[in-house]
């Protein structure tokens, strides 16, 4: 820790590295210690009434302070003058103020988005529990779910892409197709495809896995390596879905996303080894959305990336299984830090990603630490407002501080939701 001295208000001078005795939300900074960079700072801070600041030696340019000794009177002075300026609060903290207003609004949102994620994912158990004994009505069921989805991110005006919280339970497979879906049809609005085929995209993408029901748990849930007559049996979920979903006379296109769904773009997927173009459409973005989900949420929690991570191998090591054009759409509806990311700022702080406005992906909504700030009112950072501060390097949760990691609980199961400021829609990450 640095060492920190006290020093009067009127010693402030630019380069100083101070920290103010106030709670967040008393004073109209971004954080409670900060280097000063203007004498417009010097003037807020003594307009906060305070008659002394904490400072850090270390961390401050190299220029001494005035001297001390005089300080006290002058001081006391420009505090009681400044005290009889409180009453009309400057227009940088009103912005706080309306900054405050705006991480209420969210933590309300959240626990709305935690309330349409459980419906969906229990629609999406009564599909898979009813296509066999009620296929028409199930296929009915996917259908609105899909449309319903749509509906909400491609009418949207603006879209975020929110983390959601940890209390979700429930099976992953549902969180997989969930999240699959989600994913595909956040591509196909960059895309501008048309309505109806988003509706078949989207009902391909929550099918996509429905032959995982023929194969046998020891193979599904199996963390070590599966063996070569594994590996051949499970490839043939692809086929088990097709047949099954002919059962449920569902529409060819989203057939052949259910076939095509593991086939990579250099022709080493399965189970046809389909090349380039030859791959469906449809089928391709559901190929990115899928094993970008993989990489995130694997059988073996240890072997999950985080969202970062995965994003960027696909890139750089795994660039020539997609389609390129297609991969340049994901990365650019999510972002290069991802929802779910645990960043460093440029000005050392810690956070994560909580938010990610697909129209500004370098932009995002960071929930930044600050052990000053309890948990549940932590403080999100619009880094498209702050001037300041900017995203300086993503960092691996194992490399941040236990007390840093349980304040910002980052997950190796990262829940996805896709959100407007007038439309709502449902999403999540298992």
């Amino acid at each position: 820790m640095p060492n920190e001295h006290s020093l009067s208000v009127d010693q402030l001078h630019v380069g100083l590295y101070v920290y103010l005795d106030l709670k967040w939300f008393e004073h109209p900074f971004a954080f409670s210690h900060f280097k000063i960079k203007s004498e417009d700072q010097i003037q807020t801070i003594l307009k906060l009434g305070l008659k002394t600041v904490r400072f850090s030696p270390e961390l401050s340019d190299k220029r001494p302070p005035a001297p001390a000794d005089a300080a006290p009177a002058a001081s006391s002075m420009v505090s009681d003058v400044v005290a009889s300026l409180m009453p009309d609060p400057s227009p940088v903290m009103l912005a706080k103020r309306a900054m405050m207003a705006q991480m209420k609004l969210r933590q309300q949102a959240a626990e709305r988005i935690e309330s349409a994620f459980v419906n969906t994912a229990n629609t999406l158990r009564d599909i898979e529990k009813n296509m066999h004994s009620r296929p028409q009505e199930t296929v009915q069921q996917a259908t609105k779910l899909v449309k319903d989805i749509a509906d909400a991110i491609l009418i949207a005006p603006e879209l975020a892409i929110h983390v959601m919280g940890d209390k979700m339970g429930g099976e992953e497979l549902y969180f997989h197709s969930l999240n699959v879906t989600m994913l595909s049809i956040m591509m196909a609005r960059d895309l501008k495809l048309p309505h109806d085929v988003v509706g078949v995209l989207g009902v391909g993408a929550i099918m996509h896995d429905i032959g995982r029901k023929e194969v046998p748990n020891k193979i599904l849930l199996k963390t070590e390596a599966l063996t070569q007559a594994e590996r051949n049996f499970y490839e043939m979920h692809c086929q088990f879905g097709v047949e099954i979903g002919q059962r449920m006379q569902l529409p060819p296109a989203a057939l052949t996303i259910i076939r095509e769904h593991h086939e990579l773009y250099d022709g080493t997927g399965y189970p046809a080894k389909l090349k380039g173009e030859s791959i469906n459409l449809l089928a391709r973005i559901v190929v990115i959305a899928n094993y970008y989900d993989e990489l995130c949420n694997p059988p073996a929690l240890a072997d999950a990336l985080t969202p970062h991570e995965a994003l960027s191998l696909m890139f750089a090591k795994y660039r020539s299984k997609f389609d390129p054009k297609l991969l340049q759409v994901f990365i650019r509806c999510l972002g290069v830090y991802p929802p779910g990311t645990i960043v460093q700022l440029s000005n050392g702080a810690l956070g994560m990603v909580a938010t990610v406005n697909t129209a500004r992906p370098m932009k995002p909504v960071v929930m930044v630490y600050d052990a000053d700030v309890p948990k549940d009112e932590a403080i999100l950072l619009d880094m498209e407002r702050e001037t300041e501060f900017n995203i300086a390097k993503a960092i691996r949760p194992a490399q941040v501080p236990r007390e840093v990691y349980n304040y910002l609980s980052p997950r190796k199961r990262i829940s996805y939701y896709f959100d407007s400021t007038t439309t709502g829609s449902q999403g999540r990450k298992p």
